[in-house]
Protein backbone atom coordinates (compact mmCIF):
# COMPACT_ATOMS: atom_id res chain seq x y z
CA UNK A 1 0.00 0.00 0.00
CA UNK A 2 1.11 3.57 -0.75
CA UNK A 3 0.82 5.57 2.46
CA UNK A 4 -0.36 9.16 1.90
CA UNK A 5 -0.44 12.24 4.14
CA UNK A 6 -3.03 14.80 3.05
CA UNK A 7 -2.65 18.52 3.94
CA UNK A 8 -5.65 20.67 2.98
CA UNK A 9 -7.21 23.44 5.08
CA UNK A 10 -10.77 23.06 3.78
CA UNK A 11 -12.32 20.22 5.76
CA UNK A 12 -14.85 19.19 3.12
CA UNK A 13 -12.22 19.10 0.36
CA UNK A 14 -9.82 17.16 2.60
CA UNK A 15 -12.51 14.62 3.47
CA UNK A 16 -13.59 14.20 -0.15
CA UNK A 17 -10.00 13.71 -1.34
CA UNK A 18 -9.30 11.17 1.41
CA UNK A 19 -12.47 9.28 0.48
CA UNK A 20 -11.68 9.26 -3.25
CA UNK A 21 -8.05 8.23 -2.78
CA UNK A 22 -9.13 5.54 -0.32
CA UNK A 23 -11.14 3.92 -3.11
CA UNK A 24 -7.89 3.17 -4.97
CA UNK A 25 -6.76 -0.40 -4.20
CA UNK A 26 -3.14 0.53 -3.57
CA UNK A 27 -3.50 3.88 -1.72
CA UNK A 28 -4.18 4.48 1.97
CA UNK A 29 -4.53 7.95 3.53
CA UNK A 30 -2.68 7.51 6.84
CA UNK A 31 -2.76 11.14 8.05
CA UNK A 32 -4.82 14.28 7.42
CA UNK A 33 -3.86 17.78 8.57
CA UNK A 34 -5.49 21.17 8.11
CA UNK A 35 -2.48 23.38 8.86
CA UNK A 36 0.94 23.75 7.30
CA UNK A 37 2.71 23.74 10.66
CA UNK A 38 1.25 20.25 11.39
CA UNK A 39 2.71 18.62 8.26
CA UNK A 40 6.23 17.66 9.41
CA UNK A 41 5.02 16.39 12.80
CA UNK A 42 2.25 14.41 11.07
CA UNK A 43 4.75 12.87 8.66
CA UNK A 44 7.18 11.97 11.45
CA UNK A 45 4.35 10.12 13.22
CA UNK A 46 2.56 8.48 10.26
CA UNK A 47 5.63 7.92 8.02
CA UNK A 48 3.83 8.40 4.68
CA UNK A 49 5.40 7.50 1.34
CA UNK A 50 3.85 10.56 -0.30
CA UNK A 51 2.70 13.90 1.16
CA UNK A 52 -0.03 15.64 -0.81
CA UNK A 53 0.19 19.34 0.10
CA UNK A 54 -1.93 22.39 -0.64
CA UNK A 55 0.09 25.63 -0.89
CA UNK A 56 -2.11 28.14 0.91
CA UNK A 57 -2.34 26.74 4.45
CA UNK A 58 -2.61 28.45 7.84
CA UNK A 59 0.50 28.40 10.03
CA UNK A 60 2.98 27.57 7.26
CA UNK A 61 2.71 27.39 3.47
CA UNK A 62 2.81 24.03 1.74
CA UNK A 63 5.99 25.21 -0.02
CA UNK A 64 7.78 25.87 3.30
CA UNK A 65 6.46 22.57 4.68
CA UNK A 66 7.83 20.77 1.60
CA UNK A 67 11.30 22.08 2.44
CA UNK A 68 10.81 20.89 6.04
CA UNK A 69 9.84 17.41 4.84
CA UNK A 70 12.90 17.28 2.60
CA UNK A 71 15.08 17.87 5.66
CA UNK A 72 13.16 15.89 8.32
CA UNK A 73 11.50 13.04 6.37
CA UNK A 74 13.70 12.73 3.26
CA UNK A 75 12.17 9.45 2.02
CA UNK A 76 8.68 11.03 1.80
CA UNK A 77 7.89 12.28 -1.72
CA UNK A 78 6.05 15.61 -1.96
CA UNK A 79 3.26 16.30 -4.42
CA UNK A 80 1.84 19.85 -4.45
CA UNK A 81 -1.86 20.03 -5.27
CA UNK A 82 -3.20 23.57 -5.54
CA UNK A 83 -5.92 25.82 -6.89
CA UNK A 84 -3.24 28.39 -7.65
CA UNK A 85 -1.40 27.37 -10.82
CA UNK A 86 1.15 30.19 -10.69
CA UNK A 87 4.52 29.83 -12.43
CA UNK A 88 6.44 31.22 -9.43
CA UNK A 89 4.83 28.62 -7.16
CA UNK A 90 6.02 25.82 -9.43
CA UNK A 91 9.61 27.10 -9.33
CA UNK A 92 9.51 27.47 -5.55
CA UNK A 93 7.99 23.98 -5.16
CA UNK A 94 10.81 22.43 -7.20
CA UNK A 95 13.39 24.37 -5.18
CA UNK A 96 11.79 23.00 -2.00
CA UNK A 97 12.24 19.45 -3.28
CA UNK A 98 8.69 18.68 -4.47
CA UNK A 99 8.45 15.80 -6.93
CA UNK A 100 5.19 16.93 -8.47
CA UNK A 101 2.87 19.89 -8.95
CA UNK A 102 -0.76 19.57 -10.05
CA UNK A 103 -3.73 21.93 -10.10
CA UNK A 104 -6.91 20.81 -8.37
CA UNK A 105 -9.21 20.82 -11.38
CA UNK A 106 -7.93 17.46 -12.73
CA UNK A 107 -9.68 14.09 -12.27
CA UNK A 108 -8.87 11.96 -9.21
CA UNK A 109 -7.54 9.18 -11.49
CA UNK A 110 -4.80 11.58 -12.62
CA UNK A 111 -3.97 12.33 -9.00
CA UNK A 112 -3.72 8.62 -8.16
CA UNK A 113 -1.45 8.12 -11.21
CA UNK A 114 0.70 11.06 -10.08
CA UNK A 115 1.04 9.59 -6.57
CA UNK A 116 2.26 6.28 -8.04
CA UNK A 117 4.61 8.10 -10.43
CA UNK A 118 6.34 10.24 -7.77
CA UNK A 119 6.77 7.13 -5.62
CA UNK A 120 8.63 5.52 -8.57
CA UNK A 121 10.96 8.54 -8.57
CA UNK A 122 9.35 10.37 -11.49
CA UNK A 123 8.50 14.06 -11.64
CA UNK A 124 4.89 14.97 -12.39
CA UNK A 125 4.13 18.55 -13.44
CA UNK A 126 0.96 20.01 -14.92
CA UNK A 127 2.02 20.57 -18.57
CA UNK A 128 0.34 23.97 -19.03
CA UNK A 129 1.93 25.22 -15.83
CA UNK A 130 5.37 23.93 -16.83
CA UNK A 131 5.14 25.90 -20.10
CA UNK A 132 4.02 29.04 -18.25
CA UNK A 133 6.85 28.73 -15.73
CA UNK A 134 9.44 28.42 -18.48
CA UNK A 135 8.15 31.51 -20.28
CA UNK A 136 7.80 33.54 -17.05
CA UNK A 137 11.40 33.00 -15.94
CA UNK A 138 12.64 33.09 -12.34
CA UNK A 139 11.46 35.55 -9.71
CA UNK A 140 13.39 38.84 -9.92
CA UNK A 141 12.93 39.45 -6.18
CA UNK A 142 15.76 38.77 -3.75
CA UNK A 143 14.92 36.84 -0.54
CA UNK A 144 15.09 40.10 1.45
CA UNK A 145 12.76 41.90 -0.98
CA UNK A 146 10.35 38.99 -0.61
CA UNK A 147 10.55 39.21 3.20
CA UNK A 148 9.81 42.94 3.13
CA UNK A 149 6.87 42.54 0.72
CA UNK A 150 5.47 39.69 2.83
CA UNK A 151 5.66 41.95 5.89
CA UNK A 152 3.80 44.66 3.93
CA UNK A 153 0.88 42.40 3.01
CA UNK A 154 -1.58 43.81 5.57
CA UNK A 155 -0.81 47.46 4.74
CA UNK A 156 1.78 47.80 7.51
CA UNK A 157 3.75 51.04 7.85
CA UNK A 158 7.47 51.20 7.07
CA UNK A 159 8.15 51.28 10.83
CA UNK A 160 6.02 48.13 11.36
CA UNK A 161 7.78 46.33 8.51
CA UNK A 162 11.21 47.35 9.84
CA UNK A 163 10.33 45.91 13.27
CA UNK A 164 9.00 42.67 11.76
CA UNK A 165 12.04 41.98 9.56
CA UNK A 166 14.65 43.49 11.93
CA UNK A 167 15.95 46.10 9.49
CA UNK A 168 16.27 49.87 9.60
CA UNK A 169 13.46 51.95 8.09
CA UNK A 170 15.76 53.31 5.37
CA UNK A 171 16.80 49.77 4.37
CA UNK A 172 13.12 48.73 4.25
CA UNK A 173 12.37 51.73 2.00
CA UNK A 174 15.22 50.68 -0.33
CA UNK A 175 13.93 47.09 -0.55
CA UNK A 176 10.35 48.27 -1.13
CA UNK A 177 11.52 50.65 -3.83
CA UNK A 178 13.50 47.87 -5.55
CA UNK A 179 10.51 45.48 -5.36
CA UNK A 180 8.15 48.12 -6.77
CA UNK A 181 10.57 48.70 -9.64
CA UNK A 182 10.99 45.00 -10.38
CA UNK A 183 7.23 44.35 -10.37
CA UNK A 184 6.56 47.41 -12.56
CA UNK A 185 4.03 48.77 -10.07
CA UNK A 186 3.38 52.17 -8.46
CA UNK A 187 3.31 51.37 -4.75
CA UNK A 188 3.95 48.61 -2.23
CA UNK A 189 0.38 47.22 -2.20
CA UNK A 190 0.38 46.92 -6.01
CA UNK A 191 3.80 45.26 -5.74
CA UNK A 192 2.42 42.75 -3.21
CA UNK A 193 -0.53 41.93 -5.49
CA UNK A 194 1.68 41.61 -8.58
CA UNK A 195 4.19 39.37 -6.76
CA UNK A 196 1.38 37.17 -5.43
CA UNK A 197 -0.17 36.84 -8.91
CA UNK A 198 3.16 35.54 -10.19
CA UNK A 199 3.61 33.19 -7.22
CA UNK A 200 6.76 35.01 -6.05
CA UNK A 201 5.40 35.45 -2.50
Amino acid sequence: MIRVLLAEDQGMMRGALALLLGMEEDIEVVAQVGRGDEIVAGALTARPDVALLDIELPGLSGLDAAAGLRDEVPDCRVLILTTFGRPGYLRRAMEAGAAGFLVKDGPVEELAKAIRAVLRGERVIDPALAAAALSAGPSPLTPRERDVLNAAVDGATVADIAARVHLSESTVRNYLSAAIGKTGTRNRMEAVRAARRQGWL
